[in-house]
């Protein structure tokens, strides 16, 4: 199983980053093979034709599993997440992707923007998006156990689910 993590955070090495690597660990039992912080891509995310944006979906697209993740801002997530995903191709972009939305945010009067705001933009992407949204305190999804849980529930799922994409 080919995994890999989205990160739409500004910030390099966040939060945001960890929770999801942790997230496709539980997932899949393993480390993620690639890791993509969007904010790595730079300038180059405003224009069409690039070939290093080319290759982040190209990567995302080969994938069996991706976590795409980001932090809460104004209860949805990040612009910069967005200009990243309107690079895939109407809803065949992810087709055969089993997509995780992650979110991490400061309160829990955000809980429900995975599954409301990130998780439509996945579907409408053509990805597999069977998996509940999952929404994660800053402050806590370390030590909470949430994750652990989280993996625990839809590990099984996932992998029957890679196991027949196409």
């Amino acid at each position: 199983m080919v995994t890999t993590v989205v990160v739409g955070n500004p910030k390099r090495n966040s939060r945001t980053r960890a929770a999801a690597e942790r997230v496709a660990e539980a997932l899949s039992g393993r480390h993620a093979d690639h890791v993509i912080e969007v904010i790595d891509l730079g300038p180059a995310l405003l224009e069409w034709g690039d070939a290093g944006i080319a290759a982040a979906v190209d990567t995302v697209a080969g994938s069996d599993l991706v976590v795409i993740a980001s932090p809460t801002y104004k209860a949805t997530y990040t612009g910069l997440l967005k200009t990243f995903l309107d690079k895939f191709a109407g809803a065949t972009g992810m087709h055969g992707v089993v997509a995780a939305p992650v979110m991490v945010g400061g309160a829990w009067d955000h809980a429900l923007a995975a599954e409301l705001t990130l998780k439509p933009v996945l579907a409408e992407l053509g990805a597999t998006t069977a998996l509940p949204g999952l929404f994660l305190l800053e402050s806590e999804f370390e030590s909470d156990g949430r994750i652990d849980d989280y993996g625990r529930r839809w590990a099984p799922v996932v992998e029957r689910l890679t196991r027949a994409a196409p």
